[in-house]
């Protein structure tokens, strides 16, 4: 669509798949969608122009201009768009394309795997906890390995201020442990493991879905193409052994 006309907000909900038009309608008058900013409307008129967000994830443009990226997030790089105090940003290292936007959140004392993506639909998929997409960390503890009864306990869930963690697999590795989520609570593995006495030194996203971060170094990106989308969202697809190869890869350079 030209980015001067204009189509209902309904219908372009719709058109990117974020939902049915009639489910569209709802989530407008629930006022759980913005378009630049302001609660929008049932019915109003929206181009391709205008900034449009569902529960403060933005919606991107029409399936077939859709671009994904995989980027390795350096330490000190806060994930927005932009920063008021004038920090880096990981939009500041990526193509000026409208729409792009960080899949989820990275803390900036973290680094690793983070996607950036025009497509709406793709960020509630791989943000939103009933799809149970995994998130994988490597941290690098204080304290030593944790020892059995603690794994257990990371495993089954600990409390924290904003409630209890969600089960998680935890595997031990050199001089600390991988970390594999379903959830995203903010700061989670680091509020964790300091919960139980061991505060992280430093974290590594190296896996989402059926993406890892392979190659990758601080401040690299690549395109996505269509196997490489396939293989994100479709993990129990990925053949044993190129799964197989990418762990042992993943461990022999990260320990």
């Amino acid at each position: 669509m030209p980015e001067d006309q204009t189509e209902r907000l309904q219908k372009r909900l719709a058109r990117a798949g974020v939902a049915s038009r009639r489910a569209a309608e709802e989530l407008i008058k629930a006022g759980r969608v913005t378009v630049n900013g302001q609660v929008a409307t049932l019915g109003q008129s929206v181009s391709e122009a205008d900034v449009i967000e569902v529960d403060d994830l933005v919606v991107g443009q029409a399936a077939s201009q859709h671009r994904t990226f995989a980027m390795y997030k350096r330490r000190g790089v806060i994930v927005t768009a932009h920063d008021e105090k004038g920090r880096p940003a990981v939009l500041d290292h990526m193509p000026d394309i409208p729409g792009l936007h960080p899949v989820g959140r990275l803390d900036r004392d973290s680094e690793g795997l983070l996607l950036l993506t025009t497509d709406g639909e793709l960020t509630l998929r791989l943000t939103h906890p009933r799809y149970g997409h995994d998130k994988v960390y490597r941290a690098w503890i204080e304290g030593g390995v944790p020892d059995n009864a603690t794994l257990d306990d990371l495993e089954d869930g600990i409390e924290l201020e904003d409630g209890f963690t969600a089960p998680a697999r935890v595997d031990r590795a050199g001089r600390g442990v991988y970390v594999t989520l379903r959830e995203g609570k903010n700061r989670q593995v680091r509020r964790m493991l300091e919960a139980v006495g061991y505060p992280v030194t430093r974290l590594v996203r190296v896996r989402l879905g059926g993406l890892w971060l392979e190659d990758l170094v601080p401040g690299e990106w690549r395109e996505l193409g269509e196997r490489d989308l396939f293989d994100l969202e479709h993990p129990d697809k990925t053949p044993e052994h190129v799964w197989a190869r990418k762990e042992r890869l993943t461990r022999e350079r990260w320990g």
